[in-house]
């Protein structure tokens, strides 16, 4: 009874971490097509200004670009890691649980990075609009919830 009680809360974690991971992956999506169409675009003969950052962001503060990347690998690792969790839930054998438990551990250890990120804009908080508000949030969410389920793997 307690190992089908691991699989529901695995299940459960897994189901709301990639939907979590997915809606993080729209909103950087959104922020990166942004500052791509918005960007710094130097012209013939002209100098980089003396303080150019290759991540540059038009909204936010100094620590938008960084936060961004970081998050959108977050999110890639952390629908990857859910498909991994996928298929081990799916046979809840011991063979599946090293590779989706290793996965669940780099998911969160780059989601934690990118929560970095997101305290450091918190603090800075210069420019941030409603959509970078609610990436950090799921950022810092999403460090919680992925703990969880790589305890619930492990467990």
């Amino acid at each position: 009874m307690a190992a089908n009680d691991m699989r529901s809360v695995a299940s459960l974690f897994m189901i709301l971490n990639f939907a979590m991971y997915a809606t993080l992956l729209g909103l950087c999506g959104w922020a990166m097509n942004r500052a791509i169409d918005l960007g710094f675009v130097i012209g013939p003969g002209l100098e980089l200004p003396a303080h150019f950052s290759p991540i540059y962001f038009p909204m936010g503060n100094a620590a938008t670009g960084f936060f961004v990347v970081f998050s959108l690998i977050a999110g890639v690792v952390g629908v990857a890691s859910t498909i991994a969790g996928f298929d081990f839930i799916r046979s809840w054998n011991s063979e599946g649980r090293p590779g989706a438990a290793s996965a669940a551990v780099i998911a969160w250890a780059l989601t934690l990075l990118s929560m970095g990120f997101a305290w450091k804009e918190i603090e800075l908080h210069d420019g941030r609009n409603d959509t970078l508000i609610a990436m950090e949030a799921f950022s810092i969410i999403l460090s919680i919830t992925q703990f969880l389920y790589t305890v619930v793997l492990y467990g």
